[in-house]
């Protein structure tokens, strides 16, 4: 009986994130959509870096990219939502 409660109490902790709207999900930077800078900020701050951003998305909780470097280099990123601060970059194998 206490393992049938346990999973139960298991799935439904599982379930609760699956339930919460897209507009509710604030992912791992923990930022609520309504301080989210709008994409077209996002990606002047980036370009202001030397990137040419190809795609930007909003994915987990924060912008996604893909951009070509100052060197040409083809790269994916991912940037603050709030700040548009870049946080991370990595070559583009695609």
């Amino acid at each position: 009986m206490k393992t049938l409660f346990a999973v139960s109490v298991l799935s439904l902790a599982l379930a609760v994130p699956a339930l919460a709207g897209e507009d509710d999900y604030v992912g791992p930077l923990n930022v609520p959509r309504d301080q989210w800078l709008p994409v077209s900020e996002v990606v002047q701050k980036i370009e202001a870096k030397g990137y040419k951003i190809h795609e930007i998305e909003a994915d987990d909780g924060m912008y996604e990219f893909e951009a070509i470097d100052s060197s040409g280099a083809r790269v994916e990123g991912h940037a603050h939502p709030a700040t548009g601060e870049i946080l991370d970059t990595r070559p583009d194998n695609d």
